[in-house]
């Protein structure tokens, strides 16, 4: 079964539909994947905007909205509850007033919504930063316990008749240079993310050496990092420091001598950098024909999953079922 598919029926049979929040509610790209979402009852949408400025924007587009409950920051009953609440979680670093100016926008609202189990998850970032996703995340879902930092990872998609290979890259959008401690943590979640994808992770720790064919912090770096993963998770296959070639073709493997069972099937990345893990994902999806979803963020006591400023409708719901997914 195609990923979409499986996810979707997954969605189906819960008995208690998920509900998503989107940030920007009055986004057309935001309002046409909702419609889409609402006709297949997948999962239940709250949309943050002002109802009649959504209202006619969904006249104009002819989208499908009935149902799909509208919230308004300036005009939500609950705001003094929700303020308190922000307040308790910034403990001390945001005053009453502050919180309530933080409030009106859409990214900290939203967030609060799932915070106090009103959504289950968050959506944002077709206007918005990636910054401006992540920050109310940490600040008020904050870390899973055991987590120190937010990661991301790619789910590579590559179809063909009959069916289809999946991949998962990490971190290719978030931490900029890694520590090894980061690098443990990365590759550890993105593994229980791929997971999720139907993906039973062999994860490649990448870099320019292949068991010490190169020198060099950044390789020492590498190494270490995978000798902590293999003490904390001994079940977990895993292999470093491995080139790109050496994780995944077997001839190469063996010419380098290496064993085990991922070098030479790898299909759980993990980049030594924000640079390379960027640029490989891009590679495999302009030039490898992947499709690319993410980036999905790990590590947050709640799914909170942020889109690109240039995404279309279709890659918001898929987003969003893929964020759901994850609730």
């Amino acid at each position: 079964m195609l990923l979409f598919d499986k996810l979707i029926a997954d969605l189906k049979t819960r008995a208690k539909k998920p509900t998503i929040v989107f940030t920007e509610g009055t986004d057309p790209r935001i309002l046409e994947a909702t419609s889409r979402l609402r006709m297949g009852h997948i999962i239940n949408v709250i949309l943050i905007g002002d109802q009649d400025e959504i209202a006619k924007i969904e006249a104009e587009g002819h989208y499908r909205l009935n149902g799909v409950k509208v919230m308004d920051p300036n005009n939500y009953p609950d705001m003094e509850a929700m303020v308190a609440r922000m307040v308790e979680l910034r403990k001390g670093k945001m005053t009453e007033d502050q919180c309530r100016e933080m409030l009106k926008q859409g990214n900290y609202f939203g967030t609060m919504l799932v915070e106090m189990g009103i959504a289950d998850c968050l959506l944002g970032g077709a206007t918005y930063s990636t910054a401006d996703t992540v920050r109310p995340a940490l600040q008020l879902i904050k870390t899973k316990p055991g987590n120190k930092i937010v990661s991301s990872c790619f789910i590579l998609v590559h179809e063909f008749v009959g069916g289809d290979v999946r991949l998962a890259m990490g971190d290719c959008a978030i931490n900029i240079e890694p520590s090894e401690d980061d690098l443990v943590e990365i590759a550890i979640e993105t593994a229980k993310t791929a997971k999720i994808f139907g993906i039973d992770p062999q994860i490649a720790m990448l870099s320019y050496s292949t068991k010490g064919s190169g020198k060099g912090p950044s390789v020492d770096k590498v190494r270490n990092a995978t000798e902590k993963i293999k003490e904390r998770m001994p079940l977990l296959p895993v292999e470093g420091e491995l080139q790109f070639d050496s994780a995944v073709s077997p001839t190469v493997a063996a010419t380098k001598h290496v064993g085990g069972e991922v070098a030479g099937h790898a299909n759980t990345f993990i980049f030594p950098d924000i640079n390379s893990g960027n640029i490989g994902y891009k590679i495999a999806q302009r030039l490898g024909g992947c499709a690319a979803y993410g980036p999905i963020l790990q590590g947050l006591n709640a799914p909170i999953n942020d889109l690109s400023r240039g995404c279309n409708a279709d890659e918001v719901y898929k987003m969003a079922i893929i964020t759901a997914a994850l609730s």
